[in-house]
C-alpha cells in the first residue's frame, strides 16, 4: 500500500518583513551578547555615556582635542596606579601606601637631580629600585609574615608620608630637568612632511588599529580551537568596528593638536605587557587562582606567598613610576603630593569591575575605571562644579559600581 506525501513549502515572507526580522535578530543578538558579558561591558557603555552627557553640557568642550591632550595627562599616573592596583585586588589584598610612595619617589628625585645634580636617566632607574624595594618589604611583611595587607600598607602610608616631608624640609622643590619633565608633560616629535596633522601620531595609530584587530581575530580563533564560546559572528564583527573607530577618533583628536603624549605611549605599552602576562601567563593565572580560591591555589601547587610578594613589588615599582610622573607634570615635588591617589586608584579598580572578594577584573577594566574618574573630574570642572558636589559624585559612582557588582554576582548565582 503506498502513500502520496505532499511536502508544503512555506509561504513566502511578505515584502519588506526581511530587512525587519534580520535588523530584530541583530539587536537580540547585540542583547544576548551584553546579558552575558555585562561585567565586562557594562562600564564600557556607562563610560561612552558619561562622554557624550559631558559633550551635550559643555557644548563640545569635552572633546576639543586640547582637553582631550590635558585628560590623558592629567590622569596619567592614576592610570598607571590603578594597573598595579587591580593585581593587588585581584590577588585578595589592598595597598593604601601608594599615594604617600608616590609622593616619596618624587621628592627623592628632586633630592638627586635638583639638589645633587644627578642625570635624570640614573634618577629615574634609581628612583624605580626604590619602589622596588619598598614594594619588597611591604610584599614580604604580608607574604612571609602573614601581617593583613591592610595594616601593613596604613603604616606604609604614614611611614612614606613622613620621610617625604623629611626629605623636602616641609617645602616645594625644584624645577626637574628638562628630560624628566618630558615624561609628564612631552609629546612626540614632529615627522614628515605638513599634513596639518601629527604624522607619528596617525601612524601609531594605525599601527595600533591592525595590532588590536590582529589580537581580537587571534584571540578568537584560539577560543574555538579549544571549544570554548565565542561572540557570534556578527556580533563580533560589530566589537571590531565600534574598537576601530574608538581608536580612530582618539587619533585624529591627538593628532590635530600637538600629537601623542610621551606618557600615553608609555601607559599603551603597560597595559598591552600586563594585559597579555594577566591572560597568558602563569603568573597571572596564579593571581586569579589564589584571588579566587587560595586553599584549592595551594592545593593546585600555586606557591602563592612568592606571587603576593611580587605582586606586591610591582606595585611599588608602578607607584614610583606614577611619582615621576606626577613630579614630571608638575616640575616639582611638594610635600602634599600623591594625597588621595590611593583612593582613586582604588575606586578605578572596583568602577572598572574588580571584586571585593578577589579573582575578578581585568587591567582593560582598571583604565576604564581611571577613565570614568577623569572624565567626571574633567566634565565637571568644565561645568564649573564645587569640589564638595564633585565628591559626592564620585563617591556615588563608586557605590553604584560595586552595587552593580553584588548584583551581577547574584543573578548569576541564581
Amino acid at each position: 500500500m503506498s502513500t502520496d506525501v505532499t511536502a508544503k513549502t512555506p509561504a513566502p515572507a511578505p515584502p519588506g518583513k526581511s530587512g525587519s526580522a534580520t535588523g530584530d535578530g541583530l539587536l537580540q543578538l547585540v542583547l544576548s551578547g551584553l546579558r552575558r558579558n555585562m561585567r565586562q561591558y557594562g562600564m564600557l557603555i556607562a563610560l561612552g555615556l558619561i562622554v557624550i552627557l559631558f559633550e551635550v553640557w559643555t557644548g563640545g568642550d569635552l572633546l576639543l582635542p586640547r582637553n582631550v591632550s590635558n585628560l590623558v595627562l592629567q590622569n596619567s599616573y592614576i592610570l598607571i596606579l590603578a594597573i598595579g592596583m587591580m593585581l593587588v585586588i585581584i590577588a585578595g589584598h589592598i595597598d593604601l601606601s601608594v599615594g604617600s610612595l608616590t609622593a616619596f619617589v618624587g621628592a627623592f628625585a628632586a633630592v638627586l637631580t635638583v639638589e645633587h645634580s644627578v642625570a635624570w636617566p640614573i634618577a629615574l632607574v634609581l628612583c624605580l629600585l626604590v619602589g622596588a624595594v619598598a614594594g619588597s618589604v611591604q610584599g614580604y611583611l604580608i607574604a612571609y609574615l602573614g601581617i593583613p595587607s591592610f595594616i601593613v600598607t596604613l603604616a606604609g602610608m604614614l611611614l612614606f608620608r613622613g620621610l617625604t616631608e623629611i626629605l623636602l624640609k616641609g617645602q616645594t622643590l625644584g624645577p626637574f630637568p628638562d628630560g624628566l619633565q618630558k615624561l609628564g608633560n612631552g609629546f612626540l616629535p614632529e615627522v614628515g612632511p605638513n599634513t596639518n596633522y601629527h604624522n607619528l601620531t596617525l601612524l601609531l595609530g594605525l599601527v595600533m588599529i591592525a595590532a588590536v584587530v590582529w589580537q581580537e581575530v587571534r584571540d578568537r580563533r584560539r577560543q574555538q580551537e579549544f571549544s570554548l564560546d565565542v561572540l557570534p559572528a556578527r556580533l563580533f564583527a560589530l566589537k571590531l568596528v565600534a574598537i576601530v573607530a574608538a581608536i580612530l577618533a582618539l587619533t585624529m583628536l591627538l593628532a590635530s593638536y600637538q600629537g601623542a603624549p610621551i606618557i600615553l605611549i608609555v601607559l599603551g605599552v603597560l597595559v598591552v605587557g600586563y594585559g597579555y602576562v594577566m591572560r597568558n601567563a602563569v603568573f597571572g593565572r596564579h593571581i586569579y587562582a589564589i584571588g579566587g580560591n587560595l586553599p584549592a591555589a595551594k592545593l593546585s601547587g600555586v606557591k602563592d606567598k612568592r606571587v603576593t610578594f611580587q605582586v606586591f613589588l610591582n606595585m611599588g615599582v608602578l607607584a614610583a613610576l606614577a611619582g615621576l610622573v606626577v613630579a614630571a607634570r608638575l616640575n616639582a615635588a611638594s610635600p602634599k603630593a600623591g594625597v588621595n591617589f590611593e583612593l582613586e586608584a582604588i575606586a578605578s579598580s572596583f568602577i572598572g569591575g574588580a571584586s571585593m572578594s578577589g579573582g575578578v577584573g581585568t587591567v582593560l577594566g582598571a583604565i576604564i575605571g581611571g577613565l570614568v574618574l577623569g572624565v567626571l573630574n574633567n566634565g565637571m570642572n568644565l561645568l564649573s562644579v564645587g569640589t564638595d558636589w564633585q565628591q559626592v559624585i564620585k563617591g556615588l559612582a563608586l557605590l553604584v559600581a560595586v552595587g552593580f557588582d553584588v548584583w551581577n554576582k547574584r543573578k548569576s548565582g541564581s
